[in-house]
């Protein structure tokens, strides 16, 4: 699906330019958004992206509760709470659902192969299988990525300046993240000569501070052999779990840079 058949869902275009109380006078159908985020349609967050999405809506003449009518759903990262809340948003036959990171579009993909998907927050759509490939991405899914690989190299550049001294680099990533595979393959391509990187895996997010601040050897791709292993610098990789574990590793008492 392309971002032009997109919008040709929600009559956008010619049909965008007439007046709202006069396509809804003419009796045209209520379109059905549906909405899948990370974080419930009631907490703060949730709120106020729903907010700018409406906005966005009003602008092009779509109106909730009047020509358009919008059906958000929100949960944590638990997969579960993401499969529930897209059974009932495919069941409810929406024109078009707005998925929020990858969880999310992985689980109405796996509720609908027909329903059209348009994704945000989502790292690498491709190692993750939701498209073919970014030009073309076929399917009924399309959308936006969080950002571009090539940038991974800068954070290697930022780190260099911090300290020049730096040699040695732990990469915290989630090893059975497609996302981080890819984006990590990215980095050790653009990394500088003479920077060695090493994956460290994650785990949850107590047991990383814990065995941060404890300093214990865990073995090949353990994130509590950071110390241990005397890195001389930390980075991030760009799935959900190695972003959300970035306060625990830099409250760590190490004293290498982030």
């Amino acid at each position: 699906m392309t971002r032009r058949e997109f919008m040709a869902l929600l009559g956008v275009g010619a049909a965008a330019a007439w007046p709202l109380a006069a396509r809804t006078q003419q009796g045209e159908r209520v379109r059905r958004i549906g909405v899948l985020m990370n974080t419930a349609p009631d907490h703060p967050e949730g709120k106020a992206r729903l907010a700018i999405f409406r906005q966005a809506l009003q602008a092009l003449g779509w109106a909730d509760g009047q020509n358009v009518r919008i059906d958000a759903r929100g949960t944590s990262a638990i997969v579960e709470n993401f499969r529930k809340h897209a059974a009932e948003l495919v069941a409810a036959t929406p024109d078009v659902v707005l998925a929020i990171t990858t969880n999310a579009v992985l689980e109405l993909q796996k509720a609908s192969r027909t329903v059209p998907i348009v994704f945000t927050q989502v790292i690498d759509p491709v190692g993750s299988g939701l498209v073919r490939n970014l030009a073309r991405p076929g399917g009924n899914v399309t959308g936006f990525l969080t950002f571009e690989y090539s940038i991974s190299a800068k954070w290697l550049d930022l780190l260099k300046e911090i300290a020049p001294g730096v040699t040695r680099i732990a990469v915290l990533r989630t090893a059975a993240a497609a996302a981080g595979i890819g984006q990590f393959s990215a980095i050790q391509t653009v990394a500088p000569i003479g920077l060695e990187l090493s994956v460290i895996g994650t785990g949850d997010a107590i047991g990383l501070a814990q065995r941060l601040r404890r300093g214990l050897t865990g073995g090949e791709g353990n994130a509590s052999s950071i110390r241990a292993r005397k890195y001389d610098a930390q980075t991030a990789g760009g799935d959900d779990h190695g972003v959300n574990r970035v306060s625990h590793v830099a409250a760590a008492p190490d004293g290498s840079p982030f």
